[in-house]
């Protein structure tokens, strides 16, 4: 099972940025082409004030002009290269705050609309990311994922809609805790209950589901895995996994993945039947030129994982 595609994550919250310019970008994209990813997905186009484009609807609500415009230099980096690039939703914020995903609606309508109009004619440009990391009983979001999902595709005739949510597991924390784990986790059973129903809202706006693997202990991954892909294909929605290349057993948050966790990820999704894996994410975690010294160790060692099989 083999990393084929990678969420660049430019407009962070919870990891440090690494200052990259054009020349820095272009070179990890020849790193990432080396190991076979060709898919690329931008994860927010922004958070809060900061954007990654000079959107005018989000310069006019406060946002902060970026200082290049990253959405282009993706799509065309993307185009050398021979990657398909989604394109991620804006996040305001309002939601980790409040709790209830109906706010990212009233941002990203006009988002989406301006997006095409300005990059659509990009080759390159092949679906679009729901930035939104939902799961059980996040308010508002079934309606705000099936809103967002069906404009998208309205638009950019019918282009592709991922999303990569979260499962109620014992390591779903917040970053902002102490703590590693919790007491409490949903059961396989009542995963299956609640997302029965969370795909039956959602099925109309979203055409590939790749559900964060790192929220559960590594001998629940499998059985988790089945589930979401039995669910996703009796729903008529793709199964990607996200097989992320950070570590979340760590008390320092975060750092790079041990390759044996990332390697037992990989052999559960390939079990499980899945054909397509992307990660959180490249350019931190896995690549030679990240400032994690640690990455560029995790990519020698995923080169020889991929080179034997």
């Amino acid at each position: 099972m083999k990393i084929t595609g990678t969420f660049i994550d430019e407009i962070s919250h919870d990891i440090p940025h690494q200052n990259w310019g054009k020349r820095e970008w272009d070179q990890d994209f020849r790193h990432m082409k080396a190991i076979g990813i060709d898919t690329v997905i931008l994860i927010r186009s922004g958070y809060k004030k900061m954007i990654t484009y000079p959107s005018p609807y989000l310069i006019n609500q406060g946002c902060y002009r970026p200082p290049i415009d990253l959405v282009d230099l993706f799509l065309s980096l993307s185009e050398i290269y021979g990657m398909s690039f989604y394109f991620g939703l804006y996040d305001s914020g309002e939601y980790w705050s409040t709790g209830d995903m109906t706010h990212e609606i009233k941002h990203n309508q006009f988002v989406i609309e301006e997006v095409w109009e300005a990059y659509g004619h990009y080759p390159s440009f092949k679906g679009w990311y729901l930035s939104m990391e939902m799961s059980r009983k996040t308010k508002g979001a079934v309606n705000a994922i099936r809103e967002l999902g069906v404009r998208c595709k309205n638009v950019s005739k019918n282009l592709p809609t991922l999303i990569s949510p979260w499962i109620d597991g014992k390591k779903a924390v917040m970053a902002s805790q102490s703590h590693l784990t919790k007491s409490e986790s949903v059961s396989l059973k009542q995963h299956e209950q609640e997302w029965t129903e969370i795909f039956d809202g959602i099925k109309e706006g979203v055409d590939i589901v790749a559900f964060q693997d790192g929220h559960l202990e590594y001998e629940e991954l499998y059985d988790f895995l089945i589930i979401n892909k039995k669910l996703a294909d009796n729903h008529g929605i793709k199964s990607w996994t996200n097989c992320e290349s950070f570590d979340r057993d760590m008390p320092i948050k975060f750092l790079p993945i041990k390759f044996e966790k990332l390697k037992l990820k990989l052999e559960a999704a390939q079990k499980a039947g899945y054909d397509k894996a992307i990660t959180f994410e490249f350019s931190h975690f896995m690549s030679p030129q990240s400032s994690y010294t640690s990455a560029h160790h995790l990519y020698n060692r995923y080169n020889e994982y991929i080179s034997k099989t």
